[in-house]
């Protein structure tokens, strides 16, 4: 039609008419003059092959600088981040607009496609059922969980089965290390019920690090043998090179994402212990594996039989317990009963907890401390140790080294502060040592640390004495009861009365 101009579309169904119909009644079905019918008959390339290419509109910025001076550097440095030409380019020539980086973004991105280096290639695997299983941690600093308002700084070690997409995740509180890996690894073959051919994880290069050679022989020494335990072949990523393991690596993006909106929708971040925490994650799991449980019911037959039983997911040290009530292991010093002191101990360290054993006996359970990423060493002290001592020594609290952990909650260490503003030294110390001493005999730790929040609060310093009286009973108080003995000729007598009303009877 005048003033129209005709497309490719109508241009193709032009030709198509044009093979069973004249030229007029092809024309006007394809909505076009005759008169276009005969120069397209003349001229059979498509309008847009007939259009030709747009010149620049505009000067070109990059003229006079790309080839002398920007192709130079990019050959130079393979590697040379475009920002970083960017930034070259205008201190070089103060005349140029800010506005070009897009521009010399697009034209470093053409040149490399034409004139770059072979970049790595990354080859997608097929997966049997049964013969892989995966193992990465990845860090969750960023989704800013905290424990009773307290950041909690942890890891997630995550395994798969790629073939199935069954997963399991454990909390670590530590850094990467064997102790969380053997730990995670054996929980997440036991939870899938079986155990894959194959088992790939990153170089380990965390777990090495800080290590003398003997310690990394061992160390490499103990993985192949918990390997071996489940009949593993154990395979490792090269390091620094994330993407072969990229079955994984992915996956660790949508688990965290998944975490990510499950506490958005929960409302909140904070957990009141870590075993809490833990049952979210487990949860959050749970239900991912829940979607892909056909597959998981597919891939189990196939994988091996788990062995009689688990192998060592711990590291175990011998430890002496000093005068100071307590030992120092990996930069941490953990306080026990003072009925230990001399004694050596077997301790068992778990990632997040000591086992300790005196010959074959259980002893106690202690949490876990790590020193600080600078190397200052930790304490972890339960009052409960060194209470009986501290009662009689109460003026060593001033200048004590593990004074503020030694403080069970924070209520307990604003009292020492407040009765040391307001108190001469010895007494101050003396009431703190008695308030310890409250909440050690009364088991009254919680309630306690409320009242003393209420009374500072107000403005007000505790009194012992209405203390106690508030948290009664107290022990010595307690009246004595006096059981006498019973004549064990009652007894005959109460046994003769039985026979004889049996025969009556």
């Amino acid at each position: 039609m005048p003033g129209r101009h005709v497309t490719d579309h109508q241009m193709r169904l032009f030709m198509k008419l044009r093979q069973d119909h004249p030229i007029e009644t092809a024309a006007a079905k394809a909505g076009m003059s005759r008169a276009t019918a005969y120069r397209i008959v003349q001229d059979p390339r498509l309008p847009s092959q007939k259009t030709p290419a747009k010149g620049r509109r505009r000067p070109d910025p990059l003229e006079f600088i790309f080839d002398a001076e920007v192709v130079p550097m990019l050959r130079a440095a393979p590697g040379l981040r475009p920002v970083a030409i960017y930034e070259e380019m205008l201190r070089r020539h103060p005349d140029l607009q800010p506005g070009i980086r897009r521009t010399l973004e697009r034209r470093i991105r053409a040149w490399r496609a034409i004139h770059g280096e072979d970049r790595e290639v990354i080859f997608r695997q097929v997966h049997e059922p049964g013969r892989l299983g995966l193992s990465d941690f990845t860090d969750m600093g960023s989704l800013g969980v905290t424990l009773a308002g307290q950041p909690l700084e942890h890891l997630l070690y995550h395994f798969r089965l790629p073939w199935s997409g069954f997963g399991h995740a454990h909390v670590i509180l530590g850094g990467e290390s064997f102790v969380a890996l053997a730990e995670g690894l054996q929980n997440a073959l036991w939870s899938a019920g079986g155990v894959p051919l194959y088992h790939r994880s990153d170089s380990l290069s965390a777990a090495f690090r800080n290590l003398d050679a003997q310690a990394r022989s061992d160390l490499t020494a103990r993985y192949e043998a918990l390997c071996a335990h489940y009949r593993m072949t154990p395979t490792r990523n090269n390091k620094g090179v994330a993407h072969e393991n990229g079955s994984i690596e992915s996956a660790h993006g949508h688990l965290k994402g998944a975490i990510r909106d499950a506490l958005l929708m929960r409302g909140s971040p904070d957990f009141e212990d870590l075993r809490a925490y833990r049952a979210f994650i487990d949860e959050i799991v749970g239900r991912r594996n829940a979607a892909h449980g056909k597959g998981i019911a597919v891939e189990r037959p196939h994988l091996q039989d788990l062995p009689e039983r688990r192998s060592t997911d711990f590291e175990e040290v011998i430890v002496t317990v000093s005068s100071t009530g307590g030992f120092t292991l990996r930069k941490v010093f953990y306080t026990v009963p003072s009925r230990l002191i001399g004694h050596r101990l077997r301790v068992r360290l778990f990632d997040d907890r000591l086992e300790l054993f005196i010959g074959g006996t259980h002893l106690l359970t202690l949490p876990r401390g790590r020193a600080g990423a600078n190397g200052k060493h930790d304490q972890v002290v339960n009052y409960h140790h060194v209470i009986h001592s501290l009662r009689r020594k109460p003026m060593a609290l001033l200048h004590l080294v593990y004074r503020d952990k030694l403080f069970p909650r924070a209520e307990y260490r604003r009292a020492f502060e407040a009765l040391a503003a307001r108190l001469p030294e010895r007494q101050a110390c003396k009431a703190t040592v008695e308030l310890l001493g409250l909440a050690h005999d009364r088991n009254c730790e919680a309630a306690l640390a409320g009242e003393l929040a209420r009374i500072l609060k107000a403005g007000d310093l505790p009194d012992l004495a209405a203390l106690r009286s508030r948290f009664a009973p107290d022990h010595a108080s307690l009246p004595t009861v006096t059981v006498r003995s019973v004549s064990l000729d009652s007894y005959e007598a109460l046994v003769g009365s039985t026979q004889r009303a049996g025969e009556r009877a």
